[in-house]
Parts: structure tokens; C-alpha cells; sequence
């Protein structure tokens, strides 16, 4: 087991113990940078899609004969060199996504809270808690922590909290079951409640 601090506004109020297997992993690079470029491929849309000769609607019979007329050949009216004919190599719909074992997933979300945990980027804090919905009380609140710019990670989070927090565009909020790598490491701080640790502790551990 390893300890990690609980941070308040005046200072540290006590210790949360978690497991050294999902908090003590040693950094390993390559691993993350396949994860989180797995991640990342697996949002894009590959919704790209052009009509080829033979979506295009028309072109059935042969505009004209074959000689005599004088014109080149043509056996379409829809072939790539007509107007409104086809593409010639048209783009269709793809699938992004990069083959991803659970071990490895799990195994790159290790590295990065650990790493979180040892560069002191990790700010683990009892709750969160916002009595209005306002972004000012949210702002005020992180300042407690000497904090501008962060990833808050719930066990659930609250409308308050949403609602005071959409409209700061270095702030985000996630719930434990929306934690990943990219949000993870796309913010300087982590600020986290123990309940969401405990909740990550259990399905890394």
C-alpha cells in the first residue's frame, strides 16, 4: 500500500491509503503513447463518403454510337471525366479503430495516475461540494487550491458542478466511469474526490 494526501484549503487534513499495483506503476511511454493514440482514432467519425461510377444515378444507355459520329468513345454518361460522373477513386466510410487489449488499457491508465500521483499533479480533496450553480463559487473554490486549470473526476457529478463548470474552457468535469487517458493528460492537475479514487483504485487495482 502506498499513502497519498488529502489536500483543503489550509493545508493537508490527512492521508488515503491506495494500492501501490494501480498507484505505484512506473512510467512507461510508448505504452501510453499507443493508448492514447488508439483513443484518439476511435473517436473519429470516417464518415467520408464520394459516389464512384457505379452509385452515380443515370448513365445507362450509351450516349452514342460507337463510330461514325465523329466523338470520342463513350460508353457512360456518368465516367469520372464527365461532369456530374463519378469519382475516380471515391472515398468511402472507414473504421478508425486500433486493435486495443483491456490488459494494455488498463495497464497505460496505471501509468498515467501514477505519474499524476508523482509529479504532485494528483489533488486528491474529500468533495466537492457547490451550493449554487455558479462559476464564480467554482473559480473561488479551485483558487483555495492554487488551481486555474483542471480536470475535476467525481464519483457523480452534481448539476452544480456541471452547470458551474461548462463555461471555463480549462476546466472539465468527469465521473469515474468517463475518466480516460486523453482527458487525463490534457489538463496540468487532476483534482479528485476520495470516493472517485477509491472507485478508480478498484478497477485498476
Amino acid at each position: 500500500m502506498m499513502e497519498l494526501s488529502i489536500s483543503t484549503p489550509k493545508g493537508v487534513s490527512g492521508i488515503v491509503e491506495v494500492s501501490e499495483l494501480a498507484f505505484g506503476k512506473a512510467f512507461n511511454p510508448d505504452l501510453v503513447h499507443q493508448v492514447v493514440v488508439a483513443y484518439q482514432a476511435a473517436a473519429r467519425q470516417g464518415s467520408k463518403a464520394q459516389k464512384n461510377r457505379a452509385a452515380v444515378s443515370g448513365g445507362g444507355a450509351k450516349p452514342w454510337r460507337q463510330k461514325g459520329s465523329g466523338r470520342a468513345r463513350a460508353g457512360t454518361s456518368r465516367s469520372p471525366i464527365w461532369r456530374s460522373g463519378g469519382v475516380t477513386f471515391a472515398a468511402q466510410p472507414r473504421n478508425y479503430e486500433q486493435k486495443l487489449n483491456k490488459k494494455m488499457y488498463r495497464a497505460a491508465m496505471r501509468c498515467i495516475i501514477s505519474e499524476l500521483a508523482r509529479q504532485e499533479h494528483l489533488v486528491v480533496v474529500e468533495s466537492i461540494g457547490l451550493d449554487v450553480p455558479r462559476t464564480k463559487s467554482l473559480i473561488q473554490h479551485l483558487a483555495q487550491y492554487d488551481i486555474a486549470e483542471a480536470l475535476i473526476v467525481t464519483e457523480e457529478v452534481t448539476e452544480n458542478l456541471y452547470l458551474a463548470a461548462r463555461n471555463l474552457h480549462r476546466v472539465d468535469v468527469l465521473d469515474v466511469q468517463g475518466v480516460n487517458p486523453v482527458s487525463l493528460i490534457g489538463f496540468d492537475k487532476v483534482l479528485i474526490t476520495v470516493a472517485a479514487l477509491k472507485k478508480i483504485e478498484e478497477s485498476l487495482a
